[in-house]
């Protein structure tokens, strides 16, 4: 069944009930059938992506990454991220960077990550991921309920600003992807090793200690718990995308 637009109502509670207990790598099968034009992958190249980039690239090499490159990232993610798409025979990674102008105008000195981490996000993810997106009618996160927060209720296909999104690992916790990682020798992200088990920008990331949830080094000593990508777009929550309204 491919994907036909007026389908769309629906077509996410559709697919959530038939593959909600399926294993990853047929929902990712799945997504592709469903979409076999219009489908891309966002990876951040961070602590767990290996795992459904391998899955992705044994179901089809040349499915569009999409990978958001703030300017900000560690260098071990940008190597990281040339490494492992040439180890995996990924054809299409596409890397989307803050536009020039966004940030001449929010952030002209790279620090507003200083004064307002959530319109430091927009100018260097949010908008790149909109702009990379357009044209693609579902996406594929690595999303899983065990890093907690709003994830613990998510479905494994929803829908959101007009598109479908699969999350094809919601179930898996972290045996699952450390069993995965063993069995196809995948190598881990160099930072992993110094207590990084999630990783974003480093302004903002930080190594966590033992027993800690694994996203507690993101954004530390704040109530921000997601970047913004995966959060509904409110219409005016950045002023001119200089700060909080």
């Amino acid at each position: 069944m491919a994907y036909d637009p007026a389908q769309l109502p629906g077509l996410e509670a559709r697919l959530d009930a038939e593959l909600r207990r399926a294993d990853p790598e047929a929902i990712l099968a799945r997504a592709v059938e469903v979409f076999p034009q219009g489908l891309a992958l966002v990876s951040s190249f961070g602590a767990e992506s290996a795992v459904l980039l391998h899955m992705a690239a044994q179901v089809r090499p040349d499915l569009p990454i999409l990978f958001l490159d703030t300017g900000m990232l560690f260098a071990q993610t940008l190597d990281y991220r040339r490494a492992l798409t040439a180890r995996l025979g990924l054809t299409d990674v596409r890397d989307l960077r803050p536009a020039f102008a966004d940030l001449a105008t929010a952030d002209p000195r790279s620090d507003l990550w200083r004064t307002s981490t959530d319109a430091c996000c927009e100018v260097r993810k949010v908008l790149p991921l909109e702009r990379g997106l357009e044209g693609f009618g579902a996406w594929i996160t690595g999303r899983k309920r065990f890093h907690g927060g709003d994830r613990l209720s998510l479905p494994v296909v929803e829908s959101a600003e007009g598109r479908i999104k699969f999350n094809p690992l919601a179930n898996w916790d972290k045996s699952d992807l450390d069993a995965y990682m063993e069995r196809h020798a995948l190598p881990p992200h160099p930072l992993v090793e110094h207590g990084y088990p999630s990783l974003g920008c480093w302004p903002c990331t930080q190594p966590v200690e033992a027993g800690q949830d694994v996203r507690a080094g993101r954004w530390a000593g704040s109530e921000k718990t997601e970047c913004g990508i995966h959060v509904a777009r409110t219409p005016g929550a950045v002023n001119d995308l200089g700060g909080d309204i």
